[in-house]
């Protein structure tokens, strides 16, 4: 029983205290004065009465009521029912303004009414909530003293405050207040159930299902609540619905439905809350809320919204529960909704009146919580009975069972306070059961049958609806309530009438409450019943059932393989296990094989101990690792619980008396390091334990220790967790009843289980916690074991909890592991483990002590036993690792560390690790080797499906450009240590870790040498120097001179040089290029100095010594035998005989002018020079020019005779000359620059060709001769939108200069009068075409001016910085090599390509050459000036050549090109491939790289013009950084001569293996192997290419991305021969590039095999085939490239007998290429026939039958289905045919065929299909015929024949006589020759 009202108090307006604006309240009256002992007066009554402020009012205002909660700090809340009414009073304000000055505040002229009203407020207090009655009490007494009825206020009062009602039970208790009235009090039955009243109705009505969804997550994840309205009856309505809906939990924290808005303040409190606020407050709040982080929801019941800010994420229910709940609540809110759309709706579907539809509404949240709670039971551990059950819950049991682990909602729910809280009311098992524990023990499996229908769903709401109404409404409603109110009689609210409410006279009620207290005294105590039961369990979890409630199947068949597994390793038939083991490691990623392997084990233990042999131990091992592997975060704890006995079960024999647990082997999984997973095991031992202790004590039916043992996981069998909780009922039950004896024995014998456990669990934890090798702390350094929350209950609020977790970690975390050794932080952890689970289980202080002092040793003791076990498993031989293989090294290659063992690890690229489908080659366990040359790793996959594979990467050392250490563990071991990431410039990738095995001192050494060999000191020291010699000598080593004269040469000149220096006055600069450290200081000072000589001198100072003239003539001839020598012939720019004897009638000559290098260091001895210009000018322009590089001509058109050439860009101080005075002065004048070098260079260059337009007509001029501007498309707005045409990306316009204004309005102007964006004619008539362009670098040519009358003309372009080309580089290997996998969209490969810019790049190459050959084309001769003349010079004026001269597109072009271009003129190979030590702060950056991508580009876009292949573009730009030949090695001629490698003799090669020269392997090479040629080689006669360079159509070079790992790069040839011969015994040793595998059928993996090899191309095909069939045979064999010839010599032949259009045979091979594009102006559609179509490729064609280029021909369809056309159509052209009877003549398309022996014929000649066959088998007789009736007219007798079968005679009719005649002898040839 409990009394209805402990308080009755009156609260007025406080006149005295009206300090300000504001009012305060104070309370007149309360009764009892004495406070109540067991409930104390709550305080600031005052403020809740008057939530929004004391304030007077100057009219009288209705009576208000509402009822506040107050919380006092029991957590107990009290409702205070308030009525509030107003009374008149004289106004104070006039009193106090007669009495002093006016104040401040007040505003003058504000007429202030004489009588106010002042609040007043009688008030309740009480423990239960009845509303209504607390309002019909209140509104009685007001009634009472207002109609002034009969009765004493006292008496009324009194007899409130004495009514005494029960708490619950379902009793109607009828009470009066001696007024005349009368009411009836309804109770609850069961008082753990909320009472809602219709409140929950109402809250959905105001703010809809989804808002109150949100509102109740909100809550459920403690989320702060802020409701706002304007009424505060509502307030409490809502705030007591939200409560409602979330039973059975209980909210927690601040819960103030109404807040006083003096108390505002409390909204920025950091905890959850549920508050409700007058509207009146909204800006106040919003002020409020705003300073706070904005994590406040506020839902506005007026406006029906619920804002939720941004910052705060509200976790939503799980998927198919959310869907079905807000289903249901539709159902109940909106009935109608289902049959809306119903053609006949029934008639009435009215929702339930508002009390029921309050009750269904919570049933929809209590069978949500039936949903989300089931089998909660499951996961309760009970630790300790007596004297108080101790409960806790295992989170992550329950998780991982629902398979929930993910759901973010049901995971803060299960932390939060509210879960603990139910946990710790609901967890005994002997207790009171209410609704909620019936519907989890009962209904769950129908609550799981029906959750996919919605009306089963309803049926069983509407029960539980039933249910909940009957709780508050058990009898029908009496009609027995009589409660007068205030009568409303006209002069009511006249002030005169109404009295002040009355003073009440206290001793009169209080003699009320003694006389009832006293009688309470008297009366017999009330005993209810305490209805204790058990409380039952419910149906256990079952199978995992995930969202979509399908049962994670693992099929039966994996279970048995791992079953099998399993008994072939205890059966000892490793060989068995061992082909299962991958599958069985695949099947463990499912939770049911991993359950099934945990039992498996579980049988192989007898006696806690299960002894293996070492191959055993290595698998079981590996599978218990890889099931912790593969768990999910929560799942884990399950899989490890069952784990944990286990592994302290399995063991092996080391050695006498060291035995190794399976323990320090899976020590790496980071499940051991969390602190909830040891308490939730803990907790479940104990549980166990004391099961065991009781089934004992009762004589149990069984002996339980070892099944509790064994069966210690969660997930445990469901009997025995039954049995615990079961028992513990029972015992609750019996507890009274035991004597007091038995009770303390009882609670002894459980402390004591508890305190066994902690000392067997500081056991087992040290086990996992300290590693094998205690000198490393791996685990507890990396794992973030801050974490406090335990597993069971945190009284954290998730917005605490961080604060909270971080304190815990400073204060005992392991962030000082490092420091201290492992020992210390496994104690603390094991210390922190013990305090805690202690605490909770009631351990006796003196016990916990014990357990402090005895854990240190413990730890101390088994790191000794540890020690032990880590020497000897040192000792241990490793376990069947697989053989070392061997690499095969290159004659001359040698090792310098032979092979370590390592594992390569897989990098980002996805093909070798099977994500891309088929088996993993990564990660591979073999050993890595440095040799000389290259870095190799060679080994074999772990995957044992692919083990007999072999993996081999390697890379030169010379191309190594990152190396990084990284710390790698490999799943399946976990002795791995550091490992290394080794990247190469040819684009690839080692990550290897070392094995245990090898020392990590051995691994420095590797880096040591590796670092050697990557940087020698000189050139010297690189492989192509030192190959074939003993590597001990390796850095130390000096060659000996190969060429003495050379050298003595080299040291005359520089004497020479000395001597002139001191006659000559000299100009120096300084610069520095690359030093080598061990050059003589002379030769470094000769470097510091650029020096320009007089010629004469010079050969004055050699004559001195004879030596250096007969070097000198040595020289002089080697040189004259250089390659660019002999291209100058090619191009008619002068002999070497014709610069000795200057004869003037050539425009240029060869000047020896540099061939002792002392004009410009970097470039050839001989150079092409205009005539006119004296070699003394030539030093003095030098000097202009950066590193001296001054222009030379490079080549020269030989159609329209311009030239190209190149040099560097100008120093700073030149550009201002080159500008300088249009007047010309003399030579000798001090503008050296511009006559003789501009003006005669013009003269000579264009000869005298000063009347162009005669040559070019205007309108060629108009088409051809476009100057473009070039920049960077991003940088400069005009060149975005270029127009079409088969222009790239660069825009055409008129002639333009960086110096002249009407460019940019010209760039600039939309309209453009060609079709091809070409300018108009007038622009040219006004503008003549310059004779020269300069290219040059924008940042250079700034502040000249611009003649216009001159002929020469700049073109300013921005150029990529080196700088720029290396970072690209950097990001481009990144993109195609990444050196791991990543999922994040930023990363993809196409996105970093895009960022590294490299495409953009070639782009901006291809663009200017594009630009420089059309300028050539059109007979404007150009030089190239840009950087310092040998990177983006070199790489333009490359292509230029290669774009505008057939010659350089064959093999001996293209070497001589790069030997032109590349090497003579001095592009820094060595610096820019930091080659050296010296070089190797600059950094790689791949010039050359970029030029052969670019030729790629081309090479792609016009097949036919390249007589190489793609292949042998790739080889070069590995060997360009490889360092295996010469080639590549130096930055100039002149460091060459100097090392004395330029002019090797002939005869010197000692080692005919040793090839110096890339050029000689490469001849070497394509005689032996059509590796290098193109098929498709088709040039056409002085073609000039124009490649497209549009970004969209460059194509990423595939030599970026691919590799094969069967072999590694095949680059080196001769060591991939050697490898296949080795795999392919039995294949003939001189057979190139081929494969017969032993099966016919061959898997084929895009990164494994070789695919030119293993799929060859046809013709490669029939070339083997042939050679094979030679060898066979015992012919000698032919070369390749004869046999090629004859076959193409042949089918040339044949067509041209044939005399019809020869289809070139490289199409047979490619019809439908689709890049192969024509420069002939036919631009052919990228149809699907390819453009094969373009038959005018070969220029003869046939007389009889000429195609339309562009249009098919049949012959070309017919082409792309036979094999050799020419064989299949003999003859072709147009016949008149005579129908049959009466049937007119018709032309038909007919093709005689010999092969097919039939003369066919076609509607016409486009038609495919065949309209009639004559076969000529039945041909008798062919004749001339006569013209008949009907017979095309005017066509001459003669063109007429008959063709005469077995069958009928044809009569035909030809165009003309001789070709009737062609026909008849075509016919008759095929039958004579049939």
């Amino acid at each position: 029983m409990a009394r209805l009202a402990d308080y009755f108090v009156v609260v007025g307006y406080d006149l005295d205290k009206r300090g300000g604006s504001e009012g305060q309240g104070h309370i007149l009256q309360r009764f009892p004065e004495k406070d109540w002992e067991d409930n104390p007066f709550p305080q600031g009554i005052e403020l809740f009465c008057q939530p929004n402020g004391w304030q007077l009012v100057p009219e009288r205002e209705r009576p208000s009521f509402f009822v506040s909660v107050l919380t006092d700090i029991n957590s107990e809340r009290h409702y205070c029912a308030c009525f509030t009414f107003w009374e008149g009073l004289d106004n104070p304000q006039l009193q106090k303004a007669e009495a002093s000055e006016v104040d401040e505040d007040e505003v003058p002229g504000l007429v202030q009414p004489a009588q106010v009203f002042a609040p007043k407020s009688l008030v309740l207090v009480s423990r239960l909530d009845h509303t209504e009655v607390f309002r019909n009490c209140l509104g009685l007494i007001y009634t009472v003293h207002v109609d002034s009825l009969s009765v004493p206020l006292e008496t009324v009062i009194g007899n409130l405050l004495t009514c005494v009602i029960p708490v619950a039970g379902g009793s109607q208790r009828t009470i009066t207040l001696g007024a005349g009235d009368r009411q009836v009090i309804q109770t609850p039955i069961n008082d753990s159930l909320p009472v809602s009243g219709s409140s929950v109705a109402h809250l959905f009505r105001q703010l809809g299902i989804v808002n109150v969804l949100y509102l109740f997550c909100a809550a459920l994840t403690e989320h702060k609540i802020l409701f706002l309205s304007s009424s505060y009856q509502r307030l409490t309505d809502a705030c007591r619905a939200l409560l409602a809906i979330m039973f059975p939990l209980k909210y927690s924290f601040t819960y103030v439905p109404i807040l006083p808005g003096k108390l505002l303040e409390v909204l920025s409190t950091p905890t959850p809350f549920i508050i409700g606020v007058n509207s009146f407050f909204r800006s106040e709040t919003q002020e409020l809320v705003g300073s706070m982080t904005l994590d406040v929801i506020i839902a506005d019941l007026d406006g029906g919204t619920v804002t939720i800010p941004e910052c705060v994420h509200i976790s939503l229910l799980p998927d198919p529960l959310l869907q079905q709940t807000q289903t249901a609540l539709s159902m109940v809110l909106d009935p109608e909704l289902e049959i809306a759309d119903h053609a006949f709706p029934p008639s009435s579907t009215q929702p339930s009146t508002l009390k029921i539809q309050d009750k269904e509404i919570r049933a929809v949240f209590l069978w949500l919580f039936g949903q989300l709670f089931h089998g909660y039971r499951w996961c309760l551990h009970i630790i300790r009975i007596h004297p108080e059950p101790v409960i806790r819950f295992h989170k992550a049991a329950f998780l991982g069972q629902r398979a929930l682990t993910e759901d973010d909602f049901l995971m803060k729910v299960l932390d939060g306070m509210a879960f603990a809280g139910f946990i710790s009311e609901r967890g005994p098992p002997y207790r009171p059961t209410d609704l909620f524990d019936d519907l989890i023990a009962n209904q769950v499996e129908r609550i799981r049958q029906e959750e996919c229908s919605p009306h089963k769903v309803m049926n069983h709401i509407k029960e539980l609806a039933e249910q909940l109404f009957k709780n508050e409404n058990p009898y029908p409603v009496v009609a027995m309530h009589k409660v007068q109110r205030p009568a409303e009689s006209p002069g009511h609210n006249d002030p005169k009438n109404l009295a002040i409410f009355p003073p009440l006279d206290d001793v009169t009620v209080q003699l009320f409450i003694d006389h009832a207290a006293a009688k309470l005294k008297t009366a017999p105590p009330v005993v209810r019943a305490e209805l204790n039961g058990m409380v039952p369990s419910g149906p256990p979890l079952g199978d995992i059932v995930d969202r979509h409630g399908h049962v994670l199947a693992n099929s039966a068949r994996r279970l048995e393989v791992v079953r099998n597994c399993i008994t072939y390793i205890f059966d000892n038939k490793m060989l068995e296990a061992k082909k299962l083991m991958p599958a069985v490691l695949r099947a463990l990623k499912g939770r049911a094989a991993r359950v099934c392997l945990t039992q498996e084990l579980n049988q192989h233990v007898l006696q806690n101990r299960a002894v293996l042999d070492d191959q055993q131990f290595d698998y079981i091992v590996r599978m218990m690792n890889c099931t912790l592997q593969d768990c999910s975060h929560m799942d884990e704890h399950g899989i490890a619980a069952i784990l944990l006995p286990l592994v302290t079960a399995f063991c092996r024999k080391l050695g006498a008396g060291i035995t190794q647990f399976a323990y320090s082997c899976v020590q790496e999984h980071m499940v051991w390091t969390n602190m909830q997973f040891w308490e939730a095991m803990f907790y479940s031992d104990v549980q166990n334990h004391i099961r065991a202790l009781y089934l004992e004590a009762d004589g149990g039916e069984q002996s339980v220790a070892s099944h509790g043992q064994q069966e210690s996981g969660p997930a445990a069998g469901g009997q025995e967790l039954l049995g615990a909780l079961e028992l513990a009922s029972e015992q609750s039950r019996l507890w009274p009843t035991l004597s007091k004896e038995q009770q303390s024995e009882r609670v002894q014998k459980e402390e004591s289980t508890v305190f066994s456990q902690a000392i067997h669990y500081a056991n087992r934890m040290s086990y996992l916690l300290l590693p094998l090798d205690t000198s490393k702390n791996r685990l507890l350094n990396r794992s973030g074991i801050g974490d406090v929350e335990s597993v069971s209950n945190s009284y954290v609020t998730n917005s605490i909890a961080g604060s909270m977790a971080e304190s815990y970690d400073t204060e005992s975390g392991f962030e000082d592991a490092e420091s201290s050794d492992v020992a210390n932080s496994v104690v603390r952890f094991i210390n922190r483990f013990v305090d805690k689970v202690c605490n909770e289980s009631g351990v006796t202080n003196e016990h916990l002590k014990a357990l402090h002092t005895m854990i240190p040793d413990i730890v101390q003791m088994h790191i000794e036993t540890l020690d032990a076990v880590h020497r000897e498993s040192k000792r241990l031989p490793p376990i069947q690792k697989p053989k070392l293989l061997r690499p095969i090294l290159l004659a001359g290659e040698e090792l310098v560390m032979d092979g370590m063992r390592v594992h390569l690890i897989s990098d980002g690229r996805e093909e070798a690790t099977g994500a891309l489908g088929g088996p993993a080659l990564l990660p591979a366990e073999g050993a890595i080797f440095l040799t000389t040359y290259r870095l190799i790793f060679k080994g074999t996959p772990n995957d044992p499906l692919v083990g007999e594979q072999v993996v081999t990467r390697s890379f030169p050392i010379a191309s190594l450009t990152k190396e990084k250490r990284i710390s790698v563990s490999l799943s399946m071991d976990q002795f791995i240590q550091e490992g290394l990431q080794l990247r190469s410039c040819t684009f690839q990738l080692l990550k290897i870790a070392f094995d245990e095995e090898v020392a990590s001192d051995l691994a420095e050494v590797f880096r040591k040498h590796m670092h050697k060999l990557r940087y020698p000191q000189h050139v010297q020291g690189t492989f192509a120097f030192t190959v074939g010699q003993s590597g001990k000598t390796l850095v130390e080593h000096k060659t000996k001179d190969k060429n003495q004269s050379i050298k003595t040469l080299s040291k005359n000149l520089v004497k020479s040089a000395k001597r002139t220096i001191g006659r000559q006055y000299v100009t120096r600069k300084k610069y520095s290029p690359p030093t080598w450290e061990n050059r003589s200081s002379l030769q470094s000072e000769l470097d510091e100095d650029e020096i320009s000589v007089s010629e004469e001198l010079d050969q004055g100072s050699l004559t001195l010594s004879s030596t250096i003239r007969s070097s000198d003539r040595q020289t002089m001839s080697n040189v004259v035998e250089r390659a660019c020598c002999r291209d100058y012939q090619r191009l008619g720019l002068g002999t070497l005989s014709n610069s000795l004897t200057r004869s003037k009638n050539e425009p240029f000559r060869i000047s020896t002018v540099n061939r002792m290098y002392t004009v410009c260091r970097s470039y050839p001895g001989l150079l092409i020079v205009p005539q006119s210009i004296p070699d003394s000018t030539i030093q003095r322009i030098s000097r202009c020019y950066r590193q001296n590089r001054f222009p030379v001509v490079c080549w020269r058109n030989s159609r329209t005779k311009a030239v190209l050439l190149r040099s560097a860009g100008l120093h700073a101080k030149g550009v201002v000359g080159f500008f300088k005075s249009p007047n010309a002065p003399s030579a000798d004048s001090s503008d050296k620059l511009r006559q003789p070098k501009i003006g005669a260079l013009m003269k000579q260059v264009m000869g005298g060709k000063e009347d162009v337009p005669g040559t070019f007509s205007r309108g060629a001029l108009g088409q051809r001769a476009r100057v473009i501007s070039l920049s960077q498309p991003r940088v400069s707005g005009k060149a975005r939108n270029p127009p079409g045409g088969k222009w790239g990306s660069i825009r055409g316009s008129g002639r333009l200069s960086a110096y002249n204004p009407e460019v940019g309005n010209r760039l600039s102007s939309k309209e453009s009068p060609q079709p091809n964006g070409g300018p108009s004619e007038a622009l040219f008539l006004r503008q003549q075409r310059a004779y020269l362009y300069i290219i040059g670098d924008k940042t250079q040519l700034k502040g000249g001016k611009q003649d216009s009358f001159q002929q020469w003309e700049v073109v300013p372009i921005e150029v990529c910085d080196v700088r720029q080309v290396k970072n690209s580089f950097k990001k481009l290997i990144k993109a195609c090599v990444p050196s791991s996998a990543t999922s994040e969209p930023s990363m993809t490969f196409h996105r970093c390509l895009e960022e590294s810019e490299w495409m953009c790049l070639l782009h901006r190459v291809l663009q200017v050459s594009v630009l420089v050959v059309e300028l050539l084309d059109t007979g404007s001769s150009v030089m190239v000036s840009l950087e310092d003349g040998w990177d983006v010079t070199t790489q333009v004026v490359s292509l230029v050549q290669l774009l505008s001269d057939p010659y350089y597109r064959t093999f001996d072009g293209f070497r001589l090109l790069v030997e032109k271009e590349w090497l003579s003129f001095g592009h820094r190979f060595s610096h820019r491939g930091a080659q050296t030590l010296a070089s190797q702060s600059s950094g790689f950056t791949p010039v050359f790289l970029q030029f052969l991508d670019c030729v790629h580009q081309i090479h792609l876009q016009f097949p036919m013009e390249f007589e190489f292949s793609q292949y042998y573009l790739k080889f070069l730009a590995y060997h360009y950084v490889s360092n295996r030949f010469r080639t590549f090695l130096l930055d100039s001629d002149y460091e060459r001569i100097e090392l004395g490698v330029l002019y090797e003799e002939k005869g010197e090669r000692k080692n005919p293996q040793v090839c110096k020269s890339v050029w000689d392997y490469i001849d070497r090479l394509n005689k032996k192997t059509p590796i290098f040629f193109n098929y498709m080689f088709s040039p056409e006669d002085e073609e000039v290419l124009r490649p497209y360079s549009f970004i969209s159509n460059l194509k990423v070079w595939d030599f970026y991305t691919e590799e094969t790992l069967s072999e590694g790069p095949s680059y080196d040839w001769e060591l991939v021969q050697r490898g296949r011969q080795e795999r392919l015994a039995e294949e003939v040793p001189d057979k190139p590039d081929t494969t017969t595998p032993k099966s016919q059928r061959h898997i084929v993996w895009p990164c494994y095999d070789s695919r030119s090899r293993v799929v060859p191309d046809a013709i490669t095909k029939l070339l083997q085939d042939l050679q094979s069939l030679e060898a066979e045979l015992g012919l000698p064999p032919e070369k390749w490239k004869d046999t090629w010839d004859k076959i193409k010599a042949n089918q040339r032949a044949e067509a041209k007998l044939e005399n019809r259009p020869s289809f070139n045979s490289s199409l047979l091979m490619s019809s439908n290429l689709s890049h192969q594009r024509r420069s002939q102006g036919v631009y052919l559609p990228e149809s699907g026939v390819g453009s094969s179509i373009n038959l005018a490729m070969d220029r003869e064609t046939s007389t009889t039958s000429t195609p339309v280029a562009g249009r098919p021909s049949t012959s070309t369809l017919y082409s792309q289905f036979q094999s050799t056309e020419s064989e299949n159509r003999s003859f072709e052209g147009i016949l008149f045919k005579k129908g049959a009877l009466l049937k007119p003549w018709k032309p038909r398309w007919f093709v005689l065929d010999k092969t097919k022996h039939q003369l066919r014929y076609y509607e016409t000649r486009q038609d495919k299909e065949c309209k009639g066959v004559i076969e000529l088998a039945e041909v008798e007789s062919v004749i001339p015929g006569t013209p008949t009736m009907g017979a095309p007219k005017n066509i001459e007798e003669k063109a007429f024949f008959d063709l005469k079968t077995t069958k009928r005679v044809y009569n035909f009719c030809a165009q003309d006589s001789p070709n009737a005649q062609l026909w008849m002898d075509s016919i008759q040839s095929c039958l004579s020759d049939a």
